[in-house]
């Protein structure tokens, strides 16, 4: 076969390689049409998922918290006028599978340089047990005591939307009265000081909250846990911000997240972190077995957060302040349950 032979022969077999293949797609096209929508709803997805958690204060406490970029007491973001949209308010349930450490349900984001080991922490002794014997284990406080949420439910803000409110209906008090009701319940004593520690200067809140867990301590020695309730705060793309939400029994909740302190990078006098922290991955597991996706990751960062004043000590952020008080009340309930049940197995 001479060469143009040959190359006549390469084009007419490419021509029905392509025929072949060609007809192939069109054929899974008209057999499966949902393909391409498939595809597309997930690479939305995908883009969905690309917002910026507001990062939390990463060392010290007190005056070095508070001055932080990301904990600065307003949750302000460029206002438009009165009334006017300012952004979105996005709905998204924020996945804590991706942690960076994981383990039997346990969902951890490490941003510290501590190896952890969640399988210990799990099985670790705990150096306290719940008792109901009618005196207080349990105190509840809030160090920002005036955070609150939407009032009502809506995928935009404007400026007239608060994200600070002393009214105690509205803003941590009635989260922590839904928990402190849970372990009255219970059988669980419980102190709920619902001291205001962010108003009406928000610098020095930490300061203020570690008199008040002190003198609680001190007051009831019978105090095991301490929690401190607060609600957190989630940007999108510019001017949008997230609203952190699971579906529990039908109702959409807010999720909820676990914040805990460490000894690591510049941080000491904080020997007890671990015994904390061991209480933490507990809880988290309990809330992970009870209501599924209820609990972000937890996050673990170089601060105290005060939680060097106990061995029982955790943060609790319940939502954002872009869910309706309505949601956050439906997380706290959650939380509030698997909150009595681990509390039950340590008696």
């Amino acid at each position: 076969m001479n060469f143009k032979g040959f190359l006549l022969l390469a084009v007419i077999l490419f021509c029905s390689v392509y025929v072949s293949v060609h007809g192939f797609f069109q054929h899974m096209s008209r057999q499966y049409p949902e393909l391409k929508q498939e595809i597309t709803q997930a690479v939305k997805t995908e883009s969905n998922n690309n917002i910026t958690l507001t990062p939390l204060p990463s060392s010290g406490d007190s005056e070095t918290l508070e001055n932080n970029t990301a904990d600065t007491g307003s949750d302000s973001v460029t206002a438009g006028n009165s009334g006017q949209a300012v952004g979105k308010i996005i709905e998204n349930f924020i996945s804590p599978y991706g942690a960076n450490t994981a383990y039997n349900k346990v969902y951890l984001k490490n941003n510290t340089t501590a190896k952890i080991d969640l399988k210990s922490l799990l099985s670790k002794q705990l150096s306290f047990k719940i008792q109901k014997n009618g005196e207080p284990q349990v105190l509840i406080m809030h160090t920002h005591t005036t955070e609150c949420y939407m009032n009502d439910n809506r995928d935009y803000y404007t400026e007239q939307d608060e994200s600070r409110s002393r009214e105690s209906d509205k803003n941590m008090v009635v989260i922590g009265n839904i928990i402190e009701q849970k372990l009255i319940d219970a059988g669980i004593g419980v102190v709920h000081d619902t001291t205001v520690h962010d108003y009406p200067s928000y610098s020095g809140s930490y300061g203020r909250s570690a008199t008040t867990v002190s003198s609680a301590l001190k007051a009831y020695p019978s105090i095991k846990i301490v929690i401190d309730v607060h609600r957190d705060a989630i940007s999108g793309d510019g001017t949008d911000k997230i609203k952190p939400i699971v579906e529990i029994n039908g109702q959409k909740a807010a999720q909820v997240m676990l914040v805990m302190g460490s000894q690591t990078g510049s941080i000491t006098n904080y020997p007890n972190w671990q015994q904390n922290l061991s209480l933490a991955v507990k809880y988290q597991q309990t809330m992970e077995v009870m209501y599924p996706g209820l609990a972000r990751a937890i996050t673990l960062n170089e601060a105290k957060y005060n939680q060097n004043l106990s061995t029982g000590s955790i943060l609790l952020e319940v939502g954002s302040n872009s869910n309706t008080l309505e949601e956050a009340k439906n997380g706290a309930t959650a939380a509030g349950d698997a909150l009595v049940s681990l509390l039950n197995t340590l008696k």
